[in-house]
């Protein structure tokens, strides 16, 4: 019985905080202004509801559903990410099988690519960006001029998610509890360079520093796989330090600051504890992982998304809420200390900083 009211009383201090939050029913499409933020709202899965939101930190005005409101329809079934490439937006609705692109300018529908479960998106020429993707083996390679798929690549092992560029080549990391390495690739053709080791299994985000360095995070706790963190020279494939999490820590979507030498990243805890959950930051040559978060995740709260603001250093923080209800939006500044808050659609999970 207590444990039903408590419960309710959580509910019901949500939906307040919610109702707080700063929210606007119509669409501000920027075409010259600069400095927008655009949330990737996930929704729910299978039910169709995924949103692009709009934040306008000049006037702290959140507003969405940008893409339904110029375009008449809906977006899809689990929005993924949103990758800039030229004058265009593309947009991975992963559920729904495509990639929804859109002019930049004014958010108009330019065309649609079919792809099985498209996850993320890395360009490497003009003519030239590849495609992750769930539940497969295979990574997509397509012409953004032309909107078309011009190479099918398979991997070792299935789930890639996260790449990055560098140097003539693309790293791509399989999330797979079998796979220990992230693979190099010539960007340009496709063909492996290189199998490099990492600390631990399931390798799922990977992205550069200041000093051309590689970070790269791995690990699937749910399954067993403790997670880890490896910093590694993409030139000679050496490992230059590694850590290891603790074994009840779930660290996802590390990003870094403007000037590439700090790196933040989330914590989750679905249990309804606060422990090992929240946002961490730690300088690329610390010698051991944050014993603290930054930004402390409440009791029965997790985060979800998170990105940094390249023109002020602010931090964004995306909360979920469960994905049973709206999520919000929380602007912090470098040192923690609270910004702002605002709705958005369900599932806030990625951040695109216009610039």
């Amino acid at each position: 019985m207590h444990g039903q009211v408590r419960k309710i009383l959580i509910a019901a201090l949500v939906c307040l905080l919610q109702a707080c939050v700063k929210d606007r029913p119509g669409p501000v499409v920027a075409t010259t202004a600069r400095g927008n933020v655009y949330v990737v709202c996930e929704g729910s899965l299978s039910n169709g509801n995924a949103t692009l939101y709009n934040y306008n930190p000049a006037t702290d005005s959140a507003y969405g559903d940008v893409y339904a409101a110029v375009n008449h329809q809906p977006l899809g079934d689990v929005f993924q990410s949103m990758t800039r490439m030229g004058d265009s937006l593309y947009l991975c609705i992963n559920n729904s099988d495509k990639i929804i692109v859109l002019n930049a300018a004014d958010k108009t529908l330019a065309g649609t690519i079919s792809i099985p479960k498209p996850r993320y998106m890395q360009q490497v020429a003009a003519d030239r960006a590849y495609v992750s993707t769930l539940f497969s083996h295979d990574v997509y390679v397509i012409n953004p001029r032309t909107l078309q798929v011009i190479q099918t690549i398979t991997m070792p092992y299935e789930n890639v998610e996260r790449m990055c560029a560098t140097q003539g080549s693309i790293i791509l990391c399989p999330w797979d509890t079998l796979c220990s390495k992230v693979y190099k690739l010539d960007a340009l053709t496709g063909a492996q360079q290189q199998a490099i080791n990492i600390a631990g299994n399931a390798p799922h985000s990977v992205l550069m520093d200041r000093e051309q360095m590689l970070w790269v995070m791995s690990g699937n706790v749910t399954r067993g796989r403790t997670a880890a963190l490896t910093r590694i020279d993409p030139s000679t494939g050496n490992v230059l330090r590694s850590y290891t999490f603790p074994a009840t820590a779930d660290p996802i979507k590390p990003v870094f600051n403007a000037s590439r030498d700090t790196l933040y990243y989330i914590q989750v805890k679905y249990d309804g504890s606060n422990a090992d959950n929240g946002i961490y930051r730690m300088g690329i040559h610390e010698a051991s992982l944050p014993a603290v978060p930054l930004i402390a995740a409440a009791k029965y709260q997790y985060f979800w998304a998170l990105g940094t603001e390249p023109a002020t250093g602010n931090i964004y923080v995306g909360d979920p809420k469960g994905f049973v209800q709206k999520g919000s939006v929380s602007v912090y500044r470098p040192d923690g200390s609270q910004v702002t808050t605002f709705a958005t659609g369900l599932g806030p999970g990625e951040f695109y900083f216009e610039e």
